[in-house]
């Protein structure tokens, strides 16, 4: 019940933050691509960091911008930043359409964060058993996954659009894990395409809440209570709106503010 509560208030200081957000939009448009620049780099960075990946998060950028590799840094990491990245750029588009969400757009995704790094997985079910190093928790069986994951298409594309919804689509597709890697990131780009969809700013994971995300999404698959984790991100969307309504009002013309 606590964390009911928490979110709770969490929820209505996100609707509150909604209100303001729009208010100040629409922005100009290349005011509008800066912002967008500044945070799809920091959802590159962010994503892989979190799943080992050494770049930091200047080099992420400069990888990203100016083709430049790290002395030192694997090419398996540069190659997983660009992917990221574009797949970030396809996630836009679809999130400014209208076309319904579902399993194909899943697997686009997938198949987008590691075309390069890893194109013989690309967008494909695994056919193996997949662990997590130290984790209790055990996934489903490769030869449920295609109907696993059409369950999962059927009800993202009915799903209503809300933060709570968002964070729920993330941790069902990291509960099936039907990839060989990269479901992390794939889930928080669905999670991502989700919220933008629905008027809200991407939110990032970053590194420093690694252990407290790990730790919710691994309680939430041995108990089926997502508290700790819907509690989780509502906070890290709530940080976020901040800083979007931060820097969206510091590009405002000077002047009366709406």
């Amino acid at each position: 019940m606590k964390n009911e509560a928490m979110i709770d208030d969490l929820a209505r200081q996100i609707a509150d933050q909604k209100r303001v957000l729009d208010r100040l939009r629409p922005l100009s448009g290349g005011a509008l691509a800066q912002l967008q620049k500044y945070y799809d780099v920091e959802l590159t960075f962010t994503s892989n960091a979190i799943e080992g990946n050494t770049l930091t998060h200047r080099e992420t950028a400069e990888v990203i911008e100016h083709g430049i590799t790290v002395g030192g840094k694997p090419l398996a990491d540069h190659l997983e930043a660009l992917d990221h990245y574009a797949a970030v750029q396809w996630m836009r588009e679809i999130a400014a359409g209208d076309a319904p969400l579902g399993e194909t757009v899943v697997t686009e995704l997938h198949r987008r964060i590691v075309a390069r790094s890893k194109p013989e997985i690309a967008g494909i079910y695994s056919p193996h058993p997949r662990r997590i190093a130290g984790s209790p928790v055990i996934f489903p069986n490769p030869v449920k996954l295609p109907d696993l994951m059409a369950r999962l298409g059927a009800w993202l594309e009915t799903a209503p659009p809300s933060p709570e919804t968002a964070f729920d689509a993330h941790f069902r597709l990291t509960a099936i894990h039907p990839f060989s890697d990269g479901n992390g990131r794939t889930a928080r780009l669905l999670m991502n395409l989700m919220l933008i969809r629905a008027g809200y700013p991407p939110v990032a994971v970053r590194p420093e809440d690694r252990r407290d995300y790990l730790a919710a999404l691994e309680a939430a698959s041995l108990t089926d209570d997502l508290g700790a984790f819907q509690l989780l991100m509502h906070g890290r969307l709530v940080a976020t709106m901040q800083d979007y309504i931060d820097a969206l009002d510091g590009a405002l013309p000077s002047g009366p503010k709406p």
